[in-house]
């Protein structure tokens, strides 16, 4: 009867702990980011500049091809839902071409029991790629979205292009997404800064941060309680002026203000992390910050990760990296040297989590 008992209590036990497993499973939600690198459907598109990306363009951009791209972007988000325990609540996506390969990574067999939900919207960049953002509707209430035209209307920066320029000059939109997560409302700007190629200035991302900024404090205007995420590839680093000045992001937890944002990745940045490289120099451009709301105050906050106590995480896992040849150690990417290799991204891709 005794060990009937002990037994007895012991099964008690284990279905409490996993009743408080499953509790805190579903308090827990992972916010990353991914640039996806080129992905481009098959078909010609007259307003878009997507030649490389056709069959008969200089990629050779085939149907198996392209479902191979699908299949390698599926199994890394599949991937970190392994490492997190769940599927991103929400996730932001760079260098996409339409709603159609959104539509065709959400319904890909890895990952179509996560019932991803999206928000796209057609911008003006030049190359034809745009922003978007996945997410669960079971864990994230939809609300509103506003896309947000990148512009030159700025008091304090001065740019290099002349007006002519600026006129002609086109990029990636943001994109705002207001929802609830939890209950609590939350704002998610997904950005694709101008890049560096081309001799484009520091200028212009700070203007593309300034731009995330302003927006952010009208949100907090209008509710003094909303929980702000900025994500994106920023082509830029924490420490660079776009980041660290314009979007006011703040290392130190306890250093952030009412109007700052947290930046989980400069301390990663300054301690050699990063989610790309070029020339043998590695960078996190793929950056997510967080506003005081997010980490001071009742409800949903950012959490530590890992014995390191890192906020954030670049999810850079042996099958994501080159394994030999010139660029052994870099993301293993689609292309290398205009040759098709099958690989994943020219980034590796970044979350945080966020927790009661």
């Amino acid at each position: 009867m005794k060990r009937i008992f002990v037994i007895a209590v012991l099964i008690s036990f284990s279905l409490m702990a996993a009743a408080q497993n499953a509790k805190n499973f579903r308090q827990n939600y992972v916010i990353g980011f991914y640039n996806l690198e080129n992905l481009f459907d098959i078909y010609d598109d007259p307003v878009k500049n997507d030649e490389e990306f056709l069959p008969d363009g200089k990629n050779k951009w085939t149907e198996a091809k392209y479902n191979r791209k699908l299949a390698n972007m599926a199994h890394v988000i599949k991937e970190i839902s392994k490492e997190t325990g769940r599927y991103h609540t929400i996730l932001g996506v760079s260098e996409i071409e339409n709603r159609l390969v959104l539509d065709d990574l959400v319904s890909q067999p890895e990952i179509e029991d996560a019932n991803y939900q999206i928000v796209h919207y057609d911008g003006p960049d030049a190359r034809g790629v745009d922003v978007a953002l996945l997410y669960k509707p079971d864990q994230f209430e939809y609300l509103d979205s506003e896309s947000i035209p990148f512009d030159f209307d700025s008091d304090e920066i001065e740019f290099e292009m002349d007006s002519d320029r600026q006129v002609a000059f086109r990029t990636r939109d943001i994109l705002m997404v207001h929802g609830k997560i939890g209950g609590e409302h939350f704002a998610i700007y997904v950005a694709h800064l101008p890049s560096r190629i081309g001799g484009k200035g520091s200028d212009l991302r700070s203007r593309g941060a300034e731009i995330i900024y302003e927006h952010a404090m009208e949100m907090m205007d209008e509710y003094p309680e909303i929980k702000i995420v900025v994500m994106g590839d920023m082509n830029d680093n924490p420490t660079d002026d776009s980041m660290a000045k314009y979007l006011k992001g703040k290392e130190d937890i306890g250093d952030v203000e009412e109007d700052e944002f947290f930046s989980p990745f400069l301390s990663m940045y300054k301690a050699g992390y990063g989610s790309l490289a070029y020339r043998g120099e590695w960078n996190i451009y793929d950056l997510i910050l967080v506003n005081q709301n997010l980490i001071s105050g009742d409800g949903l906050k950012i959490r530590s990760l890992g014995k390191k106590g890192y906020y954030g995480r670049v999810f850079k896992k042996p099958f994501l990296t080159t394994q030999k040849g010139q660029y052994k150690g870099y993301p293993f990417r689609t292309f290398s040297n205009g040759a098709f290799v099958g690989g994943y991204s020219d980034h590796y891709p970044t979350y945080i989590v966020i927790a009661k």
